[in-house]
């Protein structure tokens, strides 16, 4: 059996989700659908509105056959580091082909970008402009426009593909919306824009499919987290410097306004300056409310958590068991420790059973079968 790969948060899955899904089925006919899914947090450092064995629920529901979760140590970094991480997941499992959204939907245009030597790309971040739009204008020095981020991180998937040497093969489908769009006058719109609706506590029930709304019921917002995060902080004071993204003089900042800071935005608001961007804010503070510290970051990914399948997913497994390198993983393992602390830190804002279950879920759960 052959096997496409995509790497998607999903937060929250919506019709878009459908639509990418729909044109991988249409492409690749009968090949078994494989999902590298971030868990709780995303690679912006955000808190996931939901966790991730909902999240597998749903995929599963929606056509996925095989979710493995992309270890918590590589979500909340550098698209590059992101990339690498999903990529090698997916090369032990043998996927053929990896599939993500585009804005640009040109292969060989992003391969070209992806092997442009950066101009001056520091000395843009220097002066404060995000990750994304210093690559933007070194690109434009080069006469390509990236157009937005899934070309960005398709960019960083071809570049760790070619890194890593592996057979996947690299494509696009065209992204249906963009990312920084709030509007709502279509059932395809930004997950960005659905999660500031459920803030709103308005109704999303024309942007999802029906049987995600149940699980959207019961969401979690960054904000609950401010008091954990700053009783984190102002207790470990000393050590701040150990946790993973901490450099360049930011516990400085992250410490004087955990004192002054009354609320999670505000307290991103006082830290953000040209040099810390709100992304690596969010990245370095998830970080330090989790428990990862630099002395646990590794180059390699060292186990593969199965979180759920199909019938056909179950059947790709057996075909491919016996040559997958990694160590592959259907209930907790000490290796996981560090997805359990995750899920631990996300746990802590939820009521009586549903935090105990949400924990529970990480060392007892079996993957999830449909």
């Amino acid at each position: 059996m052959k096997a496409v790969g995509i790497i998607c948060e999903y937060n929250p899955f919506h019709n878009g989700h459908i639509h990418h899904l729909n044109e991988i089925k249409k492409h690749f006919e009968n090949y078994a659908i494989v999902l590298v899914l971030s868990g709780s947090f995303t690679q912006r450092g955000e808190v996931s509105i939901l966790n991730k064995w909902d999240k597998t629920e749903i995929s599963l529901m929606a056509g996925v056959d095989l979710v493995v979760e992309l270890p918590f140590l590589y979500v909340c970094e550098s698209a590059d580091i992101f990339a690498d991480a999903a990529i090698q997941i997916l090369e032990a499992l043998q996927v053929e082909y990896l599939v993500f959204g585009s804005e640009i939907n040109h292969i060989e245009t992003l391969k070209q970008m992806a092997f442009l030597e950066p101009i001056d790309i520091k000395k843009d971040l220097k002066k404060g402009f995000s990750y994304a739009a210093a690559m933007n204008l070194s690109f434009e020095k080069r006469d390509f426009h990236l157009s937005g981020p899934n070309d960005l991180l398709g960019i960083s998937y071809i570049r760790a593909i070619e890194r890593q040497k592996s057979s996947i093969i690299p494509f696009s489908i065209q992204r249906t919306n963009s990312y920084h769009s709030l509007e709502s006058n279509s059932s395809i719109i930004s997950a960005k824009a659905i999660r500031n609706l459920l803030k709103e506590n308005k109704d999303v029930s024309s942007f999802v499919p029906p049987y995600v709304l149940p699980f959207l019921k019961t969401t979690v917002q960054e904000e609950a987290y401010f008091p954990f995060l700053k009783y984190k902080i102002l207790t470990e004071k000393e050590h701040l410097q150990e946790y993973q993204l901490v450099e360049e003089g930011i516990e400085n900042r992250i410490l004087k306004y955990a004192y002054l800071s009354s609320s999670y935005e505000e307290f991103m608001q006082n830290i953000k300056t040209k040099r810390y961007t709100y992304t690596r804010i969010h990245r370095t503070l998830t970080n330090i409310l989790c428990g990862i510290k630099k002395e646990h970051f590794q180059k390699n990914v060292s186990y593969l958590r199965i979180l759920g399948f199909s019938k056909k997913g179950k059947q790709y497994l057996k075909e491919k068991k016996k040559n997958i390198s990694i160590p592959l993983l259907s209930n907790y393992h000490p290796l996981c420790k560090l997805d359990l602390q995750a899920t631990c830190a996300y746990a802590c804002v939820l009521k009586g059973d549903l935090q105990k279950n949400i924990i529970e879920k990480e060392y007892k759960n079996p993957p999830i079968q449909k």
